[in-house]
């Protein structure tokens, strides 16, 4: 296979924190052939993104880099989120926005869909039943993929893999529950953004 070695960095709810060097020199490192971004860049009360764009310049200077929303950059006022978009663009970082492209080495090539939903999808306790993501919700927003070529998702909530999977999704890559937002020893995460235990 062509794409044997091929290396997918990928970064994901970072909320506009600024983590310096350290970050930079690891992802220098691990010399990645593209970089995906998958939501929760910022957050959603941020009115300056200073720390998330002056990273997204950098990485794109270096690195082809693709982007989709998570639920935070879906919170923002319009307004704000066209700045941010509009810096995106400015570097070359493709957003993805329930969209397919190709990512070709040599005469071969995997496909590369970027999903977001509505916000009402991100599922709590108290969740209308009408906004959960099926297979047919997938389909919807993205069409049939071909399962005869590999097909990578993008999508900020794990939370409905098994429709991504019933899709056709080879591979999915999500954020969103930054391992359990209540963290034991040993144990792992506790507490989920979506209310759930372990």
């Amino acid at each position: 296979m062509i794409f044997d070695g091929y290396k997918i960095l990928q970064l994901s709810d970072l909320h506009n924190k600024n983590f310096g060097s350290q970050l930079t020199s690891k992802i220098m490192s691990e010399k990645p052939d593209i970089i995906l971004l998958t939501g929760d860049m910022v957050s959603a009360n941020d009115v300056n993104y200073s720390n998330f764009l002056n990273l997204a310049k950098f990485l794109a200077g270096h690195y082809e880099v693709y982007y989709i929303k998570g639920n935070h950059e879906g919170d923002l006022l319009n307004k704000n989120y066209i700045v941010l978009e509009d810096a995106l663009k400015l570097y070359n970082i493709k957003i993805l926005d329930n969209e397919k492209v190709e990512l070709k080495k040599g005469k071969d090539f995997i496909n590369l869909y970027g999903m977001w939903c509505n916000q009402r999808y991100y599922s709590r306790a108290d969740a209308d039943v009408n906004y959960i993501v099926k297979k047919d919700t997938v389909t919807k927003l993205l069409g049939k993929p071909n399962t005869h070529e590999y097909n990578v998702l993008l999508m900020h909530t794990p939370t409905y893999f098994d429709a991504y999977a019933s899709w056709g999704a080879d591979l999915v890559l999500s954020g969103h529950i930054h391992g359990g937002m209540i963290r034991l020893p040993f144990a792992g995460g506790i507490f989920s953004p979506d209310r759930k235990l372990f």
